[in-house]
């Protein structure tokens, strides 16, 4: 372990089930600091259903942390911390101790939960945020934000399984798309079938009405698969990050929350050694282009034109990029990095005073 990180903890909390992107974020984030050799400033990690369970093991835990903390620790915190994080941040400061955020998701956005200044007004109690991207880095610091700030590049996804080497192998062009398939955030699927023609669709999740789908026909249900098994069975040639209602762009919340915002999901899809489609102003897109792990798109009626006139040769660099990302993916590698910026920065800040 690097003497710089001899000093990092984290909170731990209770966890309600670890079946959704979100939670699995997360935990994935707490392996990776166990496996930095860093403590847990909380209480061990539960994940309780329960409402009761879950708010007094939480509340346990933030008034805990405190005491394992001392001067010169830094203690790392994932938001949103709810109504618990101001209070964690200053119990921290008081004992001598910096605070480094990563920020999981933005409730001034797509939940709408508090305003963009309130949202910056939290956050600046942190000394340093690992924001996705530049994005959002630069929305961040462009609304007030205080704190120093670096970006994570791709979320990490944990998982002991290995993809299926033959997940391409089909002679007709594939796209994978999983998730929850709701009409809500995924009306774009019940039109963009009639633009398809020269590939198909392969559906993991459940929720999809496919009776009210034009274009039906070019669409495979395949119901919901644990994200363990998908990364061993999917079969596909990319997979697909995009949401909201047009096929021609990302539109409303859901496509505003994108140009900032890097989805799971696309960490998923490289672990399965997929390359992915992505809408072209989503905020991950130049990280598609700059490491060569899929296709850039304005439109989803542009692939029936794109799809066939990629060669084997150009995909097979495509897949061997995303097979790469994929495997940094899978150590951990992106956070890692970004938390041990965050704290050599830190140092080099207490070091000037």
């Amino acid at each position: 372990m690097n003497y710089e990180l001899n000093n990092c903890k984290y909170l731990s909390r209770n966890y309600k089930g670890l079946g959704s992107a979100g939670n699995k974020a997360k935990t994935d984030i707490e392996k990776i600091m166990d496996s930095m050799g860093l403590g847990n400033a909380g209480l061990r990690q539960t994940t309780y259903n329960n409402k009761l369970a879950h708010f007094f093991l939480t509340l346990a835990g933030v008034i805990k942390s405190p005491f394992s903390l001392k001067r010169g620790d830094t203690l790392l915190l994932q938001y949103p911390l709810k109504k618990y994080f101001t209070l964690v941040c200053r119990m921290a400061h008081m004992r001598g101790a910096r605070v480094v955020v990563i920020i999981h998701d933005l409730g001034s956005f797509r939940r709408k939960a508090l305003t963009p200044e309130k949202e910056i007004c939290r956050l600046n109690h942190a000394d340093y945020i690992i924001a996705h991207n530049d994005s959002m880095k630069q929305w961040l610091e462009s609304h007030g934000c205080r704190a120093m700030v670096g970006t994570l590049g791709i979320f990490d996804y944990l998982s002991d399984t290995q993809a299926a080497k033959n997940n391409s192998s089909e002679d007709t062009r594939t796209i994978v798309y999983a998730g929850a398939l709701s009409h809500r955030k995924n009306t774009f699927l019940y039109r963009w079938g009639e633009h398809i023609s020269s590939f198909k669709v392969r559906l993991y999740g459940n929720g999809f009405e496919i009776g009210k789908a034009k274009g039906a026909d070019k669409f495979e249900l395949m119901g919901f698969v644990k994200s363990d098994e998908l990364i061993a069975t999917a079969r596909g040639h990319f997979g697909l990050v995009w949401d909201g209602a047009s096929e021609d762009g990302c539109t409303g919340d859901w496509g505003e929350y994108l140009k900032i915002n890097n989805p799971h999901k696309t960490s998923l899809y490289l672990r399965c050694s997929l390359p992915v489609i992505i809408w072209k102003q989503a905020a991950l897109a130049p990280f598609v282009s700059k490491h060569g792990i899929g296709l850039c798109v304005d439109s989803l009626k542009e692939l029936d034109t794109i799809l066939p006139n990629i060669t084997q040769g150009q995909y097979a660099c495509m897949k061997m990029n995303a097979e790469r990302i994929g495997n940094l993916i899978a150590q951990g590698h992106f956070f890692r990095t970004a938390f041990e910026e965050a704290v050599r920065r830190l140092d080099e800040k207490d070091n000037e005073k």
